[in-house]
């Protein structure tokens, strides 16, 4: 079996790549950087440029699946020009994969999207299901409803579609974990607002685990990835200066601070998501790191 990923060399896309490799399936990438091209047997990269509207078409050849992981990070403060780069990032991308897919024959059967928890209202009480039909009304919501709207234009060429909603990736190496980590290590920890906002959390492992559970089973449709034990921000930040050996003495950030400090994108540490694992679990798939303190001390 021989997948093709965008965003292969991303922090999910590199988990991934790692446990396809594991299970025998064979990865061609799709990268912007003509240096990180390798041709290896089971690890084959090829040029593109979606700006540009450029895709190098031997990257479909004996491909079974496409996942689509590639996006800007909306982890850099939100200008207006940002903004656009990270919707587009996401849209413009799957159009170029779906006219060169539209146009060349292939053997692709199912097109797996990266998507975000963020498309549900932040809510201290709701807890959210992949049935719920409201979006929020926000920039991240708007973002989640254009990228999975690219991702559903693939069932007109005959494949399953796939969109996996990630809540906030725990991993040692990226994502928000080392940032938050800097100063819990000097005692300075502290939650963001109130503290009473939902963190629908998952492990690194436990992502590509459900990305690989997807395409083994041909599943279709939205799936939550989120740990089975959600926790507060308070909780979260408690615990893991626990596990760091420190104490989390300080008053909590204002909120007006955050967004001072980090204008529209405060919204990604205030909103609340309080989301469901409960139809990936009853599709057989069986978290590794279910409760947090055992997330991290794997990470920290």
């Amino acid at each position: 079996m021989r997948v093709l990923i965008t965003g292969a060399t991303g922090l999910i896309g590199s988990h991934l790549t790692n446990l396809l490799h594991q299970k025998g399936i064979a990865v061609n990438y799709l990268t912007t950087g003509k240096e990180k091209i390798q041709k290896q047997e089971n690890y084959t990269g090829y040029y593109w440029n979606p700006d540009e509207k450029e895709i190098d078409t031997n990257s479909f050849k004996g491909v079974d699946a496409i996942y689509h992981l590639a996006g800007a990070t909306v982890a850099k403060r939100w200008t207006e020009d940002y903004k656009k780069e990270i919707i587009e990032s996401r849209t413009k991308s799957a159009a170029v994969l779906y006219e060169a897919l539209q146009e060349n024959e292939h053997s692709i059967k199912q097109f797996i999207s990266a998507s975000g928890i963020n498309v549900y209202p932040s809510s201290l009480q709701k807890l959210y299901t992949e049935e719920e039909p409201a979006v929020d009304d926000s920039f991240l919501g708007e973002v989640v409803e254009r990228w999975e709207t690219a991702a559903d234009e693939f069932q007109d060429l005959g494949m399953k579609v796939t969109k996996v909603r990630i809540g906030l990736v725990l991993a040692e190496e990226g994502g928000a974990l080392p940032k938050m980590k800097i100063p819990a290590s000097y005692n300075a920890g502290a939650a963001f607002g109130n503290g009473e906002q939902w963190q629908s959390w998952i492990h690194i492992r436990d992502v590509a685990g459900i990305f690989l559970h997807v395409l083994q089973n041909s599943l279709e449709g939205v799936y939550n990835a989120v740990a089975p034990n959600p926790v507060t921000n308070e909780e979260l930040m408690e615990k893991m200066a626990a596990q760091l050996g420190k104490n989390k003495w300080l008053p909590n950030v204002p909120s007006f601070v955050l967004k001072v400090a980090l204008g529209e994108m405060s919204t990604v540490l205030l909103s609340s998501q309080l989301v469901s694992s409960e139809k990936v679990q009853k599709t057989g798939y069986d978290f590794e790191y279910k409760n947090l303190p055992k997330a991290l001390e794997d990470l920290l």
